[in-house]
């Protein structure tokens, strides 16, 4: 079935030449003539992507955007404009647009601009599938709905079907690895090998030979001929995790792959030409590295021709609640226990916690708790002491009258929304009508209390 695509323009002309062109490339094409109708067609035919114009009768492309911005599926917006550096396009920008394009523009820009948004589309609704039903419960999968993470949603959906190299940064534990995968299951190269290498984890001697291979007798034990990864990895992805430990010497191998697609294995003469996509990962600031005469700048430059950040923890912390729902589901098919989450005041601990082992840390606190309950849901007593202490801190300042009044109704404001937010599953517009106040008061309230960033 082609992806389907709204154009939204109060012009007549535009709509039908719009029309002509998608329809020519595969798309499946609906219009509207203004934002609100426009604001209609997105909310019941939840088309891939939309094409609007910023200048419209009523509500315009602005105006669109403001109103849509806090829907949780909305598609990604694409803003047609003939005044590419105003104001009104940054401020669109940070609305939330996907892209804008500016008058007159080239047919193939427009449309690597369409396909883009409908990778991105379809890579997003692939997340929310796999967090109800994942196809393979045991595989940990990419899971945020927060605004953090719909950035580095978004980035993927650009970049899957190119060949471009990926570097993705951030703190350990932020699941940088589970970027990589997407990026491959999503990209032309899903059938092909997805092959890692933990850099760190491979004395400096050996890691050359077990990304180029080696021929057999190249040195003391080498009894036969060994692929390496790269060969392995052909017409696939290989993904170099901890990139920012490797030697120098082998950076500098590393390099001629990159700029030549051609190796020999050690110890032999043969020159081996592989396709391979390269991913890497650090959570080194290879900038500081550069300095120090650690890290080649060229390869940075080689490696870093799409930077994809992934944000911590504590910058996401929306995404607690159903980042614990499923590391705690996980464990409990695996250990045989009827466990089906926390309690309410144990998820407030969660919450206010600030994870400095990240994502990492949240599964192993999960994966304790659900080895330590003793009923239905996880306690406050069968988290870890350092997340516990934050209850005996709070408490204490409470006796020493360390909180001001505002600090104590600010801490019962928000332990009534994470109450309710946790009993509607974390959808916001139904906890706030539960709440009997507006979808973007409940928004902004979150922010001031800390519970999102």
């Amino acid at each position: 079935m082609p992806a389907l695509v709204l154009v939204v323009d109060d012009e007549a002309s535009v709509r039908q030449a719009l029309t002509d062109v998608l329809e020519t490339a595969g798309y499946a094409v609906a219009t509207a003539a203004n934002g609100t109708e426009g604001m209609e067609k997105m909310q019941t035919l939840h088309p891939d992507a939309v094409l609007m114009d910023i200048r419209m009768p009523g509500p315009d492309g602005i105006k669109v955007l403001e109103m849509m911005r806090e829907k949780e599926d909305r598609p990604p917006i694409i803003l047609i404009t003939a005044y590419g550096n105003t104001e009104t396009t940054i401020r669109a920008m940070k609305l939330g647009a996907f892209d804008y394009i500016t008058k007159p523009f080239k047919l193939d820009e427009l449309l690597a601009i369409v396909q883009k948004a409908v990778n991105t589309r379809a890579l997003m609704s692939k997340i929310s599938t796999e967090k109800n039903e994942p196809e393979h419960p045991e595989e940990e999968i990419m899971i945020g709905r927060s605004p953090a993470m719909q950035a580095v949603y978004k980035s993927i959906g650009r970049i899957v079907d190119s060949n471009v190299t990926v570097l993705i940064r951030g703190e350990s534990g932020t699941g940088k690895e589970l970027v990589a995968r997407a990026i491959h299951l999503n990209s032309p190269r899903k059938d092909g090998p997805f092959i890692k290498i933990n850099c760190a984890s491979i004395p400096e001697t050996l890691l050359e030979s077990e990304l180029l291979g080696y021929e057999k007798g190249a040195f003391t034990g080498a009894g036969t001929r060994k692929p390496g990864k790269f060969e392995l990895a052909d017409h696939g992805t290989i993904f170099l995790d901890e990139i920012g430990e490797m030697s120098p010497a082998t950076q500098a191998k590393l390099l001629r792959v990159l700029q030549e697609k051609e190796f020999e294995r050690v110890g032999g003469t043969e020159t081996i030409r592989v396709d391979v996509r390269i991913v890497a990962a650090t959570n080194k600031n290879l900038e500081q590295s550069i300095q120090e005469g650690t890290f080649r700048e060229d390869l940075f430059f080689r490696l870093n021709v799409v930077e994809i950040w992934v944000p911590p923890l504590r910058e996401r912390k929306e995404d607690i609640p159903d980042l614990a729902d499923f590391f705690v589901k996980k464990s409990a098919r695996e250990f045989h226990k009827e466990v089906s989450g926390f309690t309410p005041q144990a998820m407030k601990l969660l919450m206010q916690y600030n994870w400095p082992g990240n994502i990492r840390e949240l599964r192993n606190v999960c994966e304790r708790a659900v080895l330590m309950s003793t009923g239905p849901l996880i306690t406050i007593d069968e988290l870890p002491l350092g997340i516990q202490a934050q209850r005996e801190e709070i408490n204490l300042r409470a006796e020493r009258g360390d909180m001001s009044f505002k600090e104590i109704i600010a801490d019962v404001e928000k332990q009534v929304i994470l109450n309710v937010l946790k009993e509607h599953n974390w959808n916001r517009s139904a906890a706030a009508q539960a709440l009997k106040m507006s979808r973007s008061s409940l928004y902004a309230k979150m922010r001031e209390l800390g519970i999102i960033s």
